[in-house]
């Protein structure tokens, strides 16, 4: 007779590939004021990311992105944080398959989450004027393990940023770990 651990990891198989949410359009193009706010927060000193110059010193046409900086483009931002958490407060499950996922881990008590690591692969430069979407699909969820942080399972997202043409501009996989922060006894 499977165990409880085993019909929920079951379940999570019905996840596994699916487009994990709509698509997410930046609201804003690439913008050289803010690739300048994100080089100043961060003390980065590549003068290609805010001087023409260098920029085209190395051949480029202009200034480019800090590559790093892509998953900013596409954040939802507070208010979305917000309704997202007032929906889990109420027990209500938006119609994909993250949500759905994030509900039946929750209901598992796995009701904590901390970002693992995340891992890019560069395709094309980002540039002022450029608008990027991102496609989201569940990738992976790995069995339920022991960790320090209690029960839990990691979720690994794999994301594509496209620019407005459709050209692929970054690929990431992201990994997140769901656990129980009253379990952490037994870890």
């Amino acid at each position: 007779m499977p165990t409880l651990e085993q019909e929920l990891e079951r379940e999570f198989e019905q996840y596994v590939g699916r487009e994990a949410e709509p698509a997410r359009v930046a609201r804003y193009a690439l913008g050289e004021a803010m690739i300048r706010n994100w080089v100043e927060a961060h003390d980065d000193y590549n003068p290609v990311y805010v001087d023409r110059d260098a920029a085209r010193a190395t051949g480029r046409p202009d200034v480019v992105c800090p590559p790093a900086m892509i998953s900013t483009w596409v954040m939802a931002g507070y208010r979305r944080w917000r309704e997202v958490q007032r929906l889990r407060a109420e027990g209500r499950t938006e119609d994909f398959a993250y949500s759905e996922l994030m509900t039946l881990l929750d209901r598992h008590g796995f009701t904590s989450v901390v970002a693992t690591n995340v891992e890019q692969d560069y395709h094309r430069e980002l540039v002022p004027g450029d608008h990027v979407t991102a496609h989201f699909t569940i990738e992976s969820i790995s069995p339920v393990k022991r960790t320090g942080l209690g029960r839990g399972c990691f979720v690994t997202l794999h994301k594509r940023y496209e620019n407005q043409h459709g050209e692929l501009l970054v690929e990431e996989r992201f990994r997140l770990l769901r656990f129980d922060p009253n379990t952490t006894e037994e870890a």
